[in-house]
């Protein structure tokens, strides 16, 4: 990894991993980023197993580091940082992790539009051409900016002003 992607890696972690208490409690850590690309793994920890008789780690475990894998690679691909939020996560499960090994997640932001970034990713061991899982996924973009209607005609209120009618076929403005 070249000095340039361990400090994007590093900045990802902290910006990303370490503010997600549910990341933080898997253990979640930024392997790689590119352009449009990440890697995260998860350590096999015992907390993780979902059946105690098989040690196999729990599926919800493989979600949340495919989901926050599918984030980074998002903000890879954007320009500048942005709030994100998962809009679809589809995951397909090939099989069961191997018990006591690590889990890597790849992800790929392959799409990114206006307003969407459209993702796909693996969870494996070794080989990514034997996947325990596979996901693809679409997150909203600028996920904190959005402004409801409502609040439009909030703000119209506040400062005094009649607001359109919703019939009138006019929008009453953004500001």
């Amino acid at each position: 990894m070249s000095t340039k992607e361990q400090d994007q890696a590093e900045a990802l972690r902290h910006a990303l991993i370490d503010h997600v208490p549910h990341a933080q409690a898997i253990g979640l850590e930024v392997v790689y980023v590119k352009k449009a690309k990440a890697c995260l793994k998860v350590p096999y920890a015992p907390h993780l197993v979902g059946n105690p008789d098989t040690g196999v780690v729990h599926g919800g475990v493989i979600t949340t580091m495919l989901d926050n894998a599918c984030g980074v690679a998002v903000q890879m691909a954007l320009d500048e940082p942005s709030s994100i939020a998962t809009l679809d996560l589809r995951i397909d499960y090939m099989g069961p992790a191997t018990p006591g090994r690590d889990i890597l997640g790849e992800a790929h932001c392959y799409k990114v539009t206006k307003s969407v970034a459209f993702v796909r990713g693996v969870a494996f061991h070794d080989d990514r051409d034997d996947p325990i899982g596979t996901c693809h996924g679409a997150f909203m973009l600028a996920a904190n900016r959005a402004v409801a209607p409502s609040s439009r005609i909030r703000r119209h209120v506040m400062k005094g002003e009649r607001p359109n009618a919703p019939d009138s076929g006019a929008t009453g403005g953004e500001g």
